[in-house]
């Protein structure tokens, strides 16, 4: 063996053993109904269509929303891994392009039934992921629960998704306005986004950002940044029928579009500093309850 084979072979095997940490993003809002599910998945699958490995949690426990829109049924869940001694590769579901997902099924609720032990274990098995993953994005449940802002809190990135509706604008405020009383929040370590969806145009959907953020900034001392907008598109509930994400089964339409314009937006933003990982990620949701 020559000495540049040789040379190959160690920054070979080099690169096999450095896990490098994924970008950990997490999408929610301040109400169910706004499309924060579909928001995930077109993500992730523009993402994909980049290279990037991806996997989506479905942490909004009591709805399998992503298993769901995929059209597919996950053997195993969150829980499986908990209870029933199954490795992540085991838990870990193809859905369509090779985006993969994990269902959160009961195992999100029991999380915080958790003993110290077995959140150390869970944290150790789900580091796992950064060696699996590029993006790692965590579809919350909607709303202020405790769950909710636990997740929020431990996210470098958060996507809020809003619609032009008042109860959408108004519970979006809520969730902020818990967000920033929690003694947890720091604005310099959790970005907020935020993607108006359901729009009728490219002016609504900044009229919303605008009117949202500037009452935010005033009260709550929160600055949010704008990814954009997903036009309301008939296509969207079509795709939605026959499960299947609209970036999918109407490639060119005018919301898959606007699905590739946020990621250019994230992807142009985006900071180094913020892949934390999932190992740190989970550790931050279990600070208050684990001893090191």
């Amino acid at each position: 063996m020559d000495q540049a084979q040789n040379l190959r072979n160690i920054i070979k095997l080099q690169n096999q053993k450095a896990v490098s940490n994924a970008r950990v993003i997490a999408v929610t809002s301040g109400k169910g109904g706004v499309g924060k599910s579909n928001i995930s998945i077109n993500i992730a699958l523009q993402y994909r269509r980049r290279g990037k490995r991806v996997i989506i949690l479905d942490a909004d426990f009591g709805l399998a929303n992503i298993e769901v829109m995929f059209g597919v049924i996950p053997k195993h869940n969150l829980g499986d891994l908990l209870f029933k001694g199954k490795e992540v590769k085991d838990i870990i579901t193809q859905g369509p392009e090779g985006v993969g997902f994990i269902s959160g099924g009961s195992g999100i609720a029991q999380l915080v039934n958790l003993d110290d032990n077995q959140i150390k274990r869970l944290v150790g098995k789900l580091s796992e992921l950064d060696g699996m993953a590029d993006v790692i994005i965590i579809d919350t449940g909607a709303g202020i629960s405790s769950a909710v802002m636990e997740f929020l809190l431990a996210s470098p990135e958060v996507i809020l998704v809003t619609t032009p509706e008042p109860t959408s604008i108004a519970d979006s405020y809520a969730l902020l306005k818990a967000l920033s009383r929690n003694s947890e929040f720091h604005a310099n370590n959790n970005k907020i986004m935020l993607v108006a969806n359901r729009v009728h145009s490219r002016s609504e959907g900044k009229n919303l950002y605008e009117k949202l953020s500037a009452v935010v900034s005033k009260f709550l001392k929160i600055d949010i940044e704008y990814l954009g907008m997903v036009p309301y598109d008939v296509n969207f509930s079509k795709a939605v029928m026959r499960q299947k994400p609209v970036s999918i089964m109407f490639p060119s339409s005018i919301a898959a579009k606007s699905f590739e314009s946020i990621v250019d937006v994230m992807e142009s933003s985006k900071r180094t500093a913020n892949n934390v990982g999932i190992k740190k990620f989970f550790k931050s949701v279990f600070s208050k309850k684990m001893k090191e």
